[in-house]
């Protein structure tokens, strides 16, 4: 059995944990023990549902140890569980009392509770013609009426968290299945809304998709009319993170108010592999860093544009956006018929354009972490096109083709290395290994390649990152209860274009799990 020490502290809006974690009773003035209470997020937000509570467990929690150690705070402070989560978080949802849950705040047990809130869709009617798929593929408006595409990225796999999808309509092509139905707790995640149908034509419909040879997956997490709450959110989310493998896209084109635990789930995922593309919002213009899962910064945040490339009027803005792609006025599959089609506008409708992106560059590059896939995204966006994109947005439009933007030969620089060993700790602190590259007139390439080569027991343990000598850090592989495959010897890619070849670059390891050790035998960059 794995047990982790990543207790990295997470950032809850100015809410301390200290009074969540103190001791569990205190005595009053006749001596009488009383439960210590402790205190509960997003308990004054609107949406908020009542008796309905999110309980995230400390990261010392192992995972197989999760429903024991959930019935166990239940049955201290009582409540009635209704989901465990094991995957992209560690704790469970459960229906009980304001009091039940500041007592289960109080837990030695328990990191936070959060108030279950309500979740819904991101998207407004509108009937003008489509024309997402021919603006992506080119720089430059006027469209040129077509849409060009090097594959159909039909090794990637494409989970749509939404209203669940039709998956006999003809625009999926027999390419559609069932993941999990969270709103009726089973094995068929039909769509009674279409909105998830909508979603899933635009990632990967044979005439509505950007990557048409997807494998899409229906991950029913709202209703008939479009509205769910984060604890069957975080339940799909975790659905996701169990069952994928390979190279995977995951689409959220949904969202509410801030939640801890939905961020908390969307990035675990993301550090499990899988990359995920997320709404902006529907706020008319308001801060997509009080929305979530949009203010999650590992993901990739997507605004909407219009067909003469100006921010769509309700599309949310601000720092936490990392690009912008057609979302007004486009067309794709809907419910009612295996042939129906709809045109509807919303963050929603430009989300979907960025995960089938993202698939197409999995395709290519079916190794590259979500980070990779998020720089290679923004680095070969459009940049400037965007107008009314507002102060802190990145004025970065989506661009899937290549050809103009392939830079010219930026010519061969010699490689750095480090033979030293370096040993890793056991469940301790990152280590570091320097390498220096001198003599290369030129910033790194998109290219970089980082060939690393680690002496470890069970490498699933260990988080590796290559460190630019300007100091941005490059996710090189993520940590996995379920790797237990020895050594690590791979050659990774990484984009580090517009950084510094010159300097000195380092390879970061940490082991986050006990009980296994090893050392950094030798590394290489070649920028």
């Amino acid at each position: 059995m794995r047990e982790t020490v990543n207790n990295k502290r997470r950032q809850l809006g100015g809410l301390g944990l200290a009074t969540a974690v103190a001791a569990l009773t205190v005595l009053s003035g006749n001596g009488v023990a009383q439960a210590q209470e402790g205190a509960i997020l997003g308990a004054d937000k609107a949406g908020a549902i009542e008796g309905s509570y999110i309980v995230v467990l400390k990261d010392e929690v192992s995972i197989q140890s999760v429903p024991d150690v959930a019935k166990g705070v239940a049955n201290r402070h009582g409540g009635k569980i209704e989901q465990t989560f094991k995957s992209a978080l560690r704790g469970y949802s459960a229906s009980m009392s304001e009091r039940q849950a500041k007592r289960a705040a109080a837990d030695p047990k328990v990191a936070y509770v959060e108030q279950n809130q309500v979740v819904q869709l991101s998207a407004d009617q509108l009937n003008p013609p489509s024309w997402g798929l021919d603006r992506i593929d080119q720089r430059d408006l006027p469209l040129n009426s077509k849409y060009s595409y090097s594959t159909t990225a039909s090794n990637v796999d494409a989970y749509i968290i939404d209203t669940g999808i039709l998956t006999t309509h003809n625009d999926f092509g027999g390419r559609a299945k069932h993941g999990y139905d969270f709103v009726d707790n089973d094995a068929n995640a039909s769509d009674c809304n279409g909105h998830g149908t909508h979603v899933a034509g635009t990632v990967g419909g044979t005439a509505h998709g950007v990557a048409k040879g997807v494998t899409l997956i229906g991950v029913r997490v709202l209703d008939c009319a479009g509205s769910g709450s984060y604890a069957g959110v975080i339940g799909g989310i975790d659905w996701v993170t169990s069952n994928a493998s390979g190279p995977s896209v995951a689409n959220m084109s949904l969202g509410g108010g801030a939640s801890s635990a939905v961020d908390d789930a969307v990035r675990r995922s993301i550090n499990s592999g899988v990359t995920y593309a997320l709404a902006a919002g529907n706020d008319n213009g308001a801060n997509a860093c009080n929305v979530s899962p949009a203010r999650t910064q590992e993901a990739i945040t997507v605004g909407s544009t219009t067909s003469s490339d100006a921010r769509s009027s309700f599309s949310n803005v601000g720092t936490c956006l990392d690009i912008f792609a057609p979302g007004s006025g486009i067309t794709s599959a809907w419910i009612g018929g295996n042939n129906a089609t709809r045109s509807i506008s919303g963050t929603s409708m430009a989300t979907p354009h960025v995960a089938g992106g993202a698939a197409l560059y999995l395709a290519a590059n079916p190794s590259a972490s979500p980070q990779q896939v998020r720089d290679a995204l923004v680095n070969n966006g459009t940049k400037g096109k965007v107008t009314d994109a507002r102060s802190g947005s990145p004025n970065v439009l989506l661009y899937t083709g290549s050809g103009d933007t392939n830079p010219p030969d930026p010519g061969t620089c010699s490689s750095a290395s480090n033979t030293a060993n370096v040993s890793i700790p056991d469940a301790g602190s990152a280590v570091t290994s320097s390498a220096t590259v001198s003599g290369c007139d030129r910033n790194a390439s998109s290219t970089t390649k980082v060939d690393v080569h680690i002496k470890h027991t069970y490498r699933g343990d260990l988080v590796i990152d290559a460190i630019a000598p300007d100091g941005t850090s490059y996710r090189l592989k993520n940590s996995s209860g379920s790797d237990s495959a020895n050594n690590v010897d791979q050659t990774y890619t990484v984009n580090a274009s517009g950084k510094a070849a010159n300097g000195t670059w380092k390879l970061q390891v940490r082991d986050v799990y006990r009980y296994d050790t090893g050392y950094i035998d030798s590394w290489s960059v070649t920028p």
